[in-house]
């Protein structure tokens, strides 16, 4: 991975991710791009971290697909023909699947495939130079990157079909009220917040936060007499972390925070 367009660091058993082109207000290159693919898959491999932020450097959480490097692509290939996903359904089933919470600390603008980016996670937390656009429409583009997925899903039909088709922007205030932004802060202290929602996830039994993820992704559609059936064969998962279970417990009972390992 590449530590020029992203940085990846650990703060307990929080990981920290951000965007690192700050002069292109982290537009998306094919090198950012790769590197934050690998470094979610890290992630979701690492034990030792049970929750992940997400930001970008300099003023812009991140511009959407970098359209100005000026290079030429080579020739596509057969893969390139076969492929239905590309790179933005790789990074939409990339985001979405991280089976631990994952805050978006919004900095600034998140645009195009940057804003699908932002709505692939689980929250989002900004401050008034928080800004959201839609921006496909403008490039003779529908959306892509899992925006018609997300959107709908966080603001309601009609509210994504207008910022999807007048690719308005959208501020700060306008985003909290709409349930685009989760929380708002002081300008400056996006990250800090998000790092301590995260913490406060990351206090509980690994597993069973990893399970909450999973039932809540897949419970948001399904009938309800499918979703307690859901619920209950998921909470054996939870269980399997034995020593968890018993630490759980052990603390209520003797009036003390828990500690949990994952075991």
């Amino acid at each position: 991975m590449s530590e020029e367009v992203l940085k990846l660091e650990n703060v307990g058993n929080v990981a920290v991710m951000t965007m690192n082109r700050p002069e292109k207000l982290n537009a998306l290159s094919d090198d950012l791009r790769d590197a934050m693919l690998e470094a979610l898959i890290e992630i979701k491999n690492d034990d030792g971290v049970r929750a992940a932020v997400i930001t970008g450097a300099g003023r812009g959480f991140c511009a959407g697909a970098d359209l100005t490097s000026g290079a030429n692509p080579p020739p596509p290939g057969q893969n390139d023909h076969l492929d239905d996903l590309g790179w933005v359904g790789r990074q939409a089933l990339t985001v979405y699947g991280l089976n631990k919470p994952l805050i978006a600390a919004m900095n600034g603008v998140a645009a195009g495939a940057g804003m699908s980016l932002a709505c692939g996670c689980d929250m989002r937390i900004g401050s008034s130079n928080s800004r959201f656009k839609v921006v496909f429409i403008e490039r003779n583009l529908s959306p892509d990157s899992g925006l018609s997925f997300f959107l709908p899903r966080i603001v309601g039909y009609s509210r994504a079909a207008d910022l999807i088709y007048t690719s308005r922007g959208v501020d700060a205030e306008e985003a909290y009220r709409i349930g685009l932004l989760d929380r708002l802060v002081e300008p400056g202290e996006e990250l800090a917040a998000a790092v301590e929602v995260a913490e406060q996830m990351a206090q509980w039994p690994p597993l069973a936060l990893r399970m909450s993820k999973r039932v809540l992704q897949h419970n948001v559609e399904v009938p309800l007499e499918d979703a307690v059936r859901y619920e209950l064969t998921s909470l054996a998962y939870g269980n399997r972390a034995t020593n968890d279970a018993k630490e759980s417990r052990a603390a209520f009972l003797e009036k003390r925070k828990p500690s949990y390992t994952g075991t």
